[in-house]
């Protein structure tokens, strides 16, 4: 289930000012250590610690990879790329220099198979939420 807000468009700026849009409600941001638990619970022989263990590498292996100029697909998820944050573009190709034009990278992902979404859209359901909650963060200790 997808909980949403909606909100008012409040640049003025913008075209769509004063228009109201839906947003999804976020409640968790699930950590590589939550998934793995989350996976092994799946009917599934390997333990939490060996799949975190293939997830982790998979991490790492998919920077090396992107930051050798390469993508990286995978199946039903995303292909992983780089792309470039300009900072402006040049009057001519010589005057083009790296540090004044480029801020940085990024990195980019394109949904694929299973997450595209024409079939996310056959599988989901929205909801309005009510109330937004945020976890408490504990008190610090005096």
């Amino acid at each position: 289930m997808i909980l949403y807000i909606v909100k008012q468009n409040k640049n003025s700026k913008s075209l769509a000012f004063g228009k109201w849009y839906a947003f999804p409600v976020i409640e968790e941001t699930i950590d590589l250590d939550a998934l793995a638990e989350h996976m092994s619970n799946h009917n599934t022989p390997y333990s939490k610690g060996a799949i975190k263990g293939v997830l982790a590498d998979m991490v790492n292996c998919i920077k090396e990879l992107l930051l050798e100029g390469k993508n990286v697909k995978i199946a039903d998820l995303a292909i992983f790329s780089l792309g470039i944050k300009n900072a402006g573009g040049s009057n001519t190709e010589e005057e083009f220099s790296v540090t004044k034009h480029i801020k940085g990278v990024k990195l980019r992902a394109r949904a694929t198979g299973e997450l595209i979404t024409k079939s996310l859209n056959l599988e989901a359901q929205l909801k309005k939420a009510t109330v937004t909650t945020k976890k408490a963060e504990p008190e610090p200790e005096p």
